[in-house]
């Protein structure tokens, strides 16, 4: 266990150097967007002296390095600063609206791990053959199209045309359902931990659509990953040792082969984690999803500095700990990895 943990220690540390690349290169692209924050900020029909007043209140009227310091000295006390769209702290945002992102993520991710291991498995055993060709084509195919498009075509067919899916409106149709009392963030989560399975299918139902939208862009390196993983293992020599030792298929398969295979995997899933985390920007704007990807879009367009800094240092954050997790995953999957680490 101490092992265990100083190994995390020496992972965070050493992203430490990364973390400050982020923070000073997040700085000096956010300043370098198009736009005033100042004249959005005091408004269309703002003249010079008034936007000037705004640019000092906000720090603008500083040179570049100064405003750099400021920013640091707002982060060593946990202030990401004040978004200038929704007029509210961007710590404030971003801990309101990640759930929201990170729900969606989790479900896509499962939704994809569920279908590609199964796929990738059946296909291994089977090489070269009618099934591993079509699983093959089957997620490719999938993760072909982008995923605007994909979404658009689900609300299309299953709101439109077939009126089995709800109105795309977010993660929850006010009109029918009240949110859950916050625990956890998660509505599907809140919504078991109260009893309250009205509000679980209503949370279900407006988080499918989204979720097969932003899994099947994931299906492909998760199944293939698997697929070869398991090839590997099922040519090795302790797989065929078991074969002549006279053990089942089944046994051979799910304890010798998987169990093995299971290290590139997870290996893979953290990188596919960290890529639908911030890929679901287009997805959350087609259902109307209140996360973080629509935020940092807002942010974008109005030149919000704070806001756009405040998300990339956020999901920098969020990369660092997902790589540590997956690390300490992979030691317990495989204890060889914790000697090499």
């Amino acid at each position: 266990m101490i092992r265990f943990l100083r190994i995390a220690g020496k992972r965070l540390l050493g992203a430490v150097p990364s973390l400050i690349g982020v923070i000073i290169v997040t700085f000096l692209l956010s300043h370098a967007l198009p736009g005033d924050p100042a004249v959005l900020f005091a408004g269309p029909a703002a003249d010079a002296a008034s936007v000037a007043q705004v640019r000092a209140h906000l720090g603008l009227d500083h040179s570049l390095p100064q405003q750099f310091l400021t920013y640091i000295w707002q982060l060593a006390h946990g202030d990401l600063g004040q978004s200038l769209t929704t007029g509210q702290p961007v710590m404030t945002d971003l801990v309101q609206r990640l759930p929201a992102s990170l729900e969606l993520t989790l479900v896509a991710l499962i939704f994809a791990i569920g279908v590609a291991v199964p796929l990738g498995i059946w296909a291994a055993t089977r090489p070269n053959s009618w099934i591993d060709h079509l699983c093959r084509g089957t997620v490719t195919v999938a993760a072909a199209f982008p995923t605007f498009f994909i979404a658009l075509l689900l609300v299309y067919v299953f709101y439109f045309l077939i009126p089995l899916a709800p109105e795309p409106v977010g993660r929850l149709n006010d009109v029918y359902f009240d949110a859950p009392t916050t625990i956890t963030g998660f509505y599907l989560i809140d919504s078991l931990l109260e009893g309250d399975w009205q509000t679980f299918g209503g949370a279900l139902a407006q988080i499918i659509l989204p979720a097969i939208s932003l899994g099947l862009f994931a299906l492909a390196p998760i199944a293939r990953i698997t697929r070869a993983a398991m090839l590997q293992t099922l040519a090795s020599d302790h797989v065929r040792t078991a074969r002549a030792l006279g053990l089942s298929r089944h046994r051979i398969l799910i304890t010798y082969a998987l169990r093995n295979a299971m290290l590139p995997v997870v290996n893979v899933l953290g990188m596919v984690f960290s890529f639908v985390l911030g890929s679901n920007v287009l997805i959350e704007d087609v259902y109307g999803w209140p996360g973080v990807g629509a935020y940092a879009v807002k942010a974008v367009i109005s030149s919000d500095y704070a806001a756009v800094q405040g998300f990339i240092l956020m999901m920098a954050v969020l990369y660092i700990l997902l790589n540590l997790v997956v690390d300490l995953l992979s030691m317990m999957v495989d204890p060889r990895v914790r000697f090499e680490g």
